[in-house]
């Protein structure tokens, strides 16, 4: 699978595509929808897939649903667990806490996670804006702590990076969580 970056809007959202056999799934078309179907081209969109609905990674939803007549995807009809779309099979991973409609899309064949605003390099995302909260991110990162270090981490904002490097890294990786 080829994964293209589009950093979009204001706050530089990434938004992805996963592009195999000239079709491609859209990770959070967060504005400027003409530079988002201009990377598109001849691929042939199957579905948008949301991390959560913050404006920023929202924006251009509405256009790019409409101009390819595609389904979208997120928290409200996706379960946790396996899913698949066409040849695209990945794990929904509900990992709430920056809001609570936060998922992870976790491709383990080609060992990528997509994160949205979930975990970043080095960090994770505010919990103090409306619908976070800081236990329960703290419970979503022990969730992810059970998966394998060689997984790159795509993040919703700025660069890549592994969940081995998160676990050396990230201070939010050694927290507790107050829930049980």
């Amino acid at each position: 699978m080829k994964i293209k970056t589009i950093p979009v809007g204001n706050l530089q959202a990434n938004c992805y595509l996963l592009i195999k056999d000239n079709q491609c799934l859209i990770i959070d078309p967060g504005s400027e929808s003409k530079k988002i179907m201009e990377i598109i081209g001849d691929l042939q969109p199957l579905a948008i897939l949301l991390t959560h609905h913050h404006f920023d990674h929202v924006g251009a939803l509405e256009t790019i649903k409409n101009r390819y007549n595609i389904d979208v995807y997120d928290n409200d009809n996706l379960t946790e667990g396996f899913n698949k779309i066409n040849n695209f099979a990945f794990e929904v991973i509900k990992t709430y806490g920056h809001t609570d409609d936060s998922i992870t899309y976790y491709f383990k064949k080609e060992k990528m996670m997509f994160s949205g605003d979930f975990i970043f390099k080095g960090t994770v995302g505010r919990c103090d804006l409306p619908s976070g909260d800081f236990n329960i991110m703290l419970s979503s990162i022990a969730k992810i702590k059970k998966y394998d270090d060689d997984i790159t981490i795509y993040p919703g904002h700025g660069d890549i990076t592994s969940l081995k490097e998160e676990r050396q890294t990230n201070p939010y990786f050694n927290y507790k969580s107050t829930l049980n």
